[in-house]
């Protein structure tokens, strides 16, 4: 295929079609399969999101090309297996975002993001009464290959649609610091098990502490990681401005490298 100075969408599923073509494609495209792709999925998601965070206008249209071009991955591979094309993806998600908006495309009206959000989960509700009858639990419909903090969050909002839920955030304090003594006691215990699901309990915890404050516990461990690999990166840039280097440096000298940081930040 030549290079046309505008390609489209089309040139791009020729381009798939060609990469898994028998003989005359990539032998490493024609040997994925889903498992074998969705790593590099689940990477090109990250990076949209690496992008957006840098504000990085050029880093985020190309990787929103990467991340729909995963897209025609997985519909080609399917295609070819019988099951849908890349055609049937856009027809369904063109109408499944046309019936989950009828305050837009119908009748109903929204005058804040509140009324929306109810009116996407009972649109949601609806198409799961009419596919397969009513849930068999409050909890369905949440995919389990998510980030463990979000979907804990997931998890935690399906059973507060039922009425599972703290009256107010500060019994979620209290629970808090009772699970810090269990975590305590399982550390005084000397208890590796144990110290791991408490852990797992405080990190369930503070996901649902998160989420009744209306926080993203996900993309908050994820700002944070990259504050401290800012903040690090500019530690090691300190103490080596100072003549030294951050292995031969004591913890002192890293912690008061790591309050500079702080301070230029502020």
């Amino acid at each position: 295929m030549s290079i046309k100075k505008t390609h489209d969408i089309h040139d791009l599923i020729k381009v798939m079609e060609d990469l898994r073509t028998p003989e005359s494609g990539c032998p490493w495209d024609i040997e994925q399969d889903f498992k074998t792709i969705i790593p590099y999925t689940l990477e090109e998601a990250y990076e949209v999101a690496d992008a957006v965070d840098r504000g990085s206008m050029p880093d985020l249209r190309e990787e929103l090309g990467d991340l729909l071009f995963q897209s025609i991955y997985h519909a080609q591979m399917a295609s070819e297996a019988g099951h849908f094309d890349i055609y049937d993806v856009i027809h369904d998600v063109t109408a499944k975002m046309i019936s989950r908006h009828p305050h837009v495309f119908g009748d109903l009206k929204a005058s804040s993001a509140a009324d929306v959000d109810k009116i996407w989960e009972a649109q949601k509700q609806a198409e799961k009464t009419q596919g397969n009858g009513n849930p068999k639990s409050a909890l369905d419909g949440v995919t389990t290959a998510l980030p463990s903090l979000l979907k804990a969050q997931k998890l935690q909002k399906k059973a507060a649609k039922v009425g599972f839920e703290w009256p107010d955030v500060s019994h979620v304090l209290d629970k808090l610091e009772e699970e810090i003594q269990e975590m305590r006691d399982a550390i005084e215990n000397k208890d590796a098990e144990n110290q791991q699901e408490e852990l797992g309990d405080l990190l369930f915890l503070l996901a649902n502490y998160g989420r009744m404050l209306g926080i993203n516990s996900e993309e908050a461990l994820r700002q944070c990681n990259n504050k401290f690999e800012s903040r690090f990166r500019g530690l090691e840039q300190d103490i080596k401005d100072n003549g030294s280097c951050v292995t031969d440096a004591s913890l002192q000298e890293m912690e008061e490298a790591w309050n500079r940081q702080k301070k230029l930040e502020k």
